[in-house]
């Protein structure tokens, strides 16, 4: 396992965190308790040492499980949550105001059986919240030493910008962690976010990295009857109809042809064409059982050739939009 920094903080991670979305939630795509417990010790036991949950991951009971996987060992484990969506009834009890934050941090403490969060996201934005009166209220938290670095997750490119800018106005810790979707069929990030982070110093922990399992090369071009891309619900149609282009098929394509000349799967191809970007930091790995873990922490051992690089990002590549080409064709400079 390799790691590095988030961002330009000190806080070093593995390049694959383990993500616990399911983990105890009820539900036919959950990870049951016993085995999510015991692919936090395989994952650990490969090196890794980034757990990523939330405090409405499974209505918290993924942060149970989390808080007694790690209570013996909690010094050597970096501890991700979030908080902004709805915990009860009470109305207060959703945001990003210093009510909710504060209360949903000492919740969050509680499930994990620690007395610190290592880094905390605001899970999206909230648009009733002054983000100055979020941003004291985090610093607030990391003063006290309850939360030690703050992350941002679904904002918008200008409110990621403005939020960390008003951390520099208001002599406030800075974020250090963006987490976003991407992958080789979600590449949007890179229109305005790629160079937002590398300028602001924030490190990119992407979910998703496999499209909702569409890159495991599982699927077929005929509509599908099992996984999670299934046809049993509109939101499953819908996500199969994103993923079914002649554009994302031929990716599809290219990792079965690769997977036979590295000896690796579609899955592992998918992860480390991520890990090859500079400003990624880790991968958020979202799997159900210790046999897909198994299968995407290998992705660690694959070094892709700079070709064959290449090759993904042109079939992957974003369509042209104004003024990101404009930009790149007559904006340059150079002395």
């Amino acid at each position: 396992m390799k790691y590095s920094t988030i961002g330009k903080s000190g806080l070093i991670t593995s390049e694959l965190t383990l993500g616990t979305m399911i983990f105890g939630e009820q539900s036919s795509r959950s990870t049951p308790k016993k085995e999510a417990l015991y692919m936090i010790d395989q994952y650990l036991e490969e090196g890794g040492n980034h757990l990523d949950t939330a405090d409405v991951y499974a209505e918290g009971r993924s942060e149970e499980i989390v808080g007694e996987a790690v209570k013996n060992r909690r010094q050597d484990v970096i501890i991700s949550t979030k908080v902004r969506f709805p915990t009860q009834a009470n109305i207060n009890a959703q945001g990003l105001s210093r009510w909710h934050i504060v209360a949903g941090v000492q919740a969050s403490l509680k499930r994990l059986q620690t007395d610190y969060i290592d880094l905390l996201y605001v899970h999206c934005f909230d648009p009733l919240t002054p983000l100055e009166e979020t941003i004291r209220a985090l610093d607030d938290l990391i003063r006290s030493g309850k939360v030690r670095y703050i992350g941002i997750s679904n904002f918008k490119a200008w409110q990621l910008m403005k939020a960390q800018g008003l951390c520099q106005q208001m002599n406030t810790n800075r974020f250090i962690a963006a987490q976003y979707q991407y992958s080789l069929v979600k590449r949007d990030m890179e229109y305005e976010f790629f160079d937002l982070l590398a300028e602001e110093g924030l490190g990119l922990l992407p979910w998703g990295p496999l499209g909702g399992g569409f890159l495991t090369g599982k699927y077929t071009r005929n509509q599908p009857t099992t996984g999670r891309i299934a046809t049993t619900s509109k939101d499953t149609e819908e996500a199969w109809e994103r993923r079914n282009t002649e554009s994302n098929w031929k990716i599809i394509d290219t990792l079965q042809e690769f997977a036979l000349k590295y000896n690796a799967t579609p899955s592992q191809l998918a992860i480390a064409w991520i890990l090859s970007k500079p400003v990624v930091s880790s991968v958020i790995l979202g799997v159900r059982t210790p046999e897909q873990l198994t299968d995407n922490l290998k992705a660690k051992e694959l070094s892709i050739s700079t070709d064959d690089l290449a090759v993904l990002n042109e079939l992957s590549s974003l369509p042209e939009l104004y003024p990101y080409r404009m930009i790149e064709e007559y904006g340059s400079r150079k002395l």
